[in-house]
């Protein structure tokens, strides 16, 4: 099968494409026919191993998992005998976890990953954009228990996990607020914003107003400044903190009446399975920026390395 592969930790000139060999799934796995993925900022952070902590995970001086991509949709060409869910044929779509690997034709992924059928009424190519962003926003604010006529703020509202947050905390009830540039403003409000901050013109933290939960998708703002716009039993959720972040956030949520959630956002098959169905009844619309070819993955790397993408990236696999 053809794969595009990092043999080396750089820049994205070190994504290259090679054959490798066809895998062939175990008796409790179903191999996918990769029609689509997309470029996250995991994706990037492992090619640049960066932070370097990473090496500690994923190899020293090279990839252990030479293949990037850790969300697909596809069709299932070949199932294992224990397999009872998924049929050949079947669309579906979702995580591959720490095994990533979807820059491929094809990946092997047990029955039980977070995997569930692909929306009917999307593409492959939009279906792929989904999970990242989806399940990130979905677990924090869940986990937050955002619900009806909260004022919610979301920081980095025109990212992959911001543009699903602004949609999501929108289905839960909540009065929801969008900081983004000037040139991404018209997007958050047809996401479904409440109102919309351009940060290169206000400080959400300098306007005087509080926020029962504040969602920073970027970490691009002050931890402190931010708790003084939460409300007294607010919830601060930091999606995309280090661990300086973490370790502030712990220390507050156990000295203050104000919470902090940070850390992993738990990948679930229920999660891949709620997105569908928020799609399929139009309550979360995928968004897209640009489609790339595989040939182009090194392109798109670079482009979302530069921290201005539009929601998502997409990788069209079918291309191949």
């Amino acid at each position: 099968m053809k794969a595009i592969v990092y043999r080396k930790y750089g820049g994205p000139e070190v994504l290259q494409q090679e054959e490798l060999p066809k895998p062939i799934p175990k008796d409790d796995e179903i191999l996918i026919k990769v029609k689509a993925t997309a470029v996250n900022s995991g994706d990037v952070r492992l090619r640049k191993a960066d932070p370097f902590a990473v090496r500690f995970i994923f190899g020293l001086m090279k990839p252990k998992k030479p293949i990037l991509g850790a969300v697909l949709s596809g069709e299932v060409e070949a199932a294992g005998r224990n397999v009872r869910q998924f049929r050949i044929g079947d669309e579906v779509f979702g995580m591959t976890g720490m095994s990533f690997g979807a820059y491929a034709e094809y990946k092997c992924l047990p029955e039980g990953a977070s995997i569930s059928y692909k929306p009917k009424n999307i593409t492959h190519d939009e279906a792929a954009v989904i999970p990242f962003g989806g399940n990130t926003a979905l677990h924090f604010i869940q986990k937050a228990g955002i619900k009806q006529g909260q004022k919610v703020l979301i920081n980095g509202a025109s990212g992959a996990v911001g543009t699903a947050a602004v949609q999501l905390a929108k289905f839960y009830g909540a009065t929801v607020t969008g900081v983004c540039s000037t040139a991404n403003l018209k997007l958050v409000e047809s996401l479904g914003a409440d109102r919309v901050i351009d940060y290169t013109q206000e400080q959400f933290t300098d306007n005087g107003e509080t926020y029962d939960v504040i969602f920073d998708t970027v970490d691009q703002i002050s931890f402190s400044r931010a708790l003084r716009s939460l409300s007294k039993e607010g919830t601060l959720i930091l999606g995309a903190s280090g661990l300086s972040g973490m370790l502030q956030g712990m220390w507050t949520s156990a000295t203050t009446r104000k919470k902090v959630l940070a850390g992993v956002a738990k990948e679930t098959a229920s999660n891949i399975a709620f997105l569908r169905d928020l799609v399929e009844s139009g309550k979360l619309k995928p968004v897209t920026d640009r489609i790339y070819s595989p040939e182009q993955t090194a392109e798109a790397h670079t482009y979302v390395e530069q921290g201005h993408k539009k929601g998502n990236v997409a990788i069209a696999m079918a291309m191949w």
